[in-house]
């Protein structure tokens, strides 16, 4: 128990040393530049100390739990025993692992519909454009790519591919389709790709790939195991532009067919 509370303290230190300067800089321009007193002072310090405890909590949370979590399926999913090779087989067919690809997929998928920033995203789309955009179909497209993004990530480490092949071709493909799709969901699209990454996702994705890059034969934690996020970031970018053009290919073929 002494250990945990003197690591909460640590954090809790290291968490205000990171938030002060950003709570300074918005005080100081509030004092200094727009030259008028702070609204709701009182209320914005609490505010302020609830945020601080929530991210360290948070924190710990993921040292906790998140992190060994990921860690412990990738080592699981990738056991001699569990693939039905022997111990000593170096080389091992990619489609052995096809269990870490259906977790990755399913570990994608089911953390970016919890993803807090995307449904803020989707909430305030669907509320600008009047209904057009839905926000659940567009959680529901994001979550897709994700889940595709990471399956094929989780397949570049098992395979050993270089990253940049797979980014170059990804933001080609992204490129392509910016031509193509209607501009209110570019932006949208474009935005997606970072929200999608954020408090729930990270943690579980970054953990399965340096667990995943340990576990594989002949891989590197330090180069393989990264870049993960990448494919996070930049599946949903493809999924929601691909979800543009099919809905306005529909909405075309729909009103060419009306009398």
């Amino acid at each position: 128990m002494m250990n945990w509370m003197n690591q909460f303290g640590q954090v809790l230190l290291e968490t205000c040393r990171d938030i002060l300067p950003i709570a300074a800089i918005i005080i100081g321009f509030q004092l200094l530049v727009i030259r008028k007193p702070v609204a709701h002072p009182k209320k914005m310090l609490v505010g302020f100390i609830y945020v601080l405890l929530g991210i360290v909590f948070f924190l710990e949370g993921l040292q906790m739990a998140l992190f060994p979590l990921g860690t412990l399926m990738a080592n699981q999913l990738t056991t001699p025993e569990f693939l039905g090779i022997s111990p000593t087989e170096q080389n091992v067919a990619w489609q052995t692992y096809y269990w870490v690809y259906i977790f990755a997929a399913s570990i994608g998928f089911a953390t970016t519909l919890a993803e807090p920033s995307l449904l803020a995203v989707a909430m305030k789309a669907e509320q600008i454009s009047g209904g057009t955009v839905r926000a659940w179909g567009l959680r529901i497209t994001v979550a897709i790519g994700v889940a595709l993004g990471l399956a094929l990530g989780a397949y570049r480490i098992v395979a050993g591919i270089e990253l940049y092949y797979f980014i170059i071709a990804g933001y080609i493909i992204v490129i392509v389709q910016t031509l193509f799709s209607p501009k209110l969901m570019i932006g949208l699209a474009y935005d997606i790709g970072g929200v999608t990454t954020s408090t729930v996702t990270v943690p579980l994705v970054t953990a399965l790939g340096l667990g995943l890059a340990a576990a594989v034969p002949g891989r590197n934690p330090l180069l393989d195991g990264f870049g993960l996020i990448a494919f996070a970031c930049l599946s949903p970018i493809i999924a929601v532009l691909a979800y543009a053009q099919i809905a306005q290919w529909l909405n075309k073929r729909s009103l060419s067919s009306k009398p």
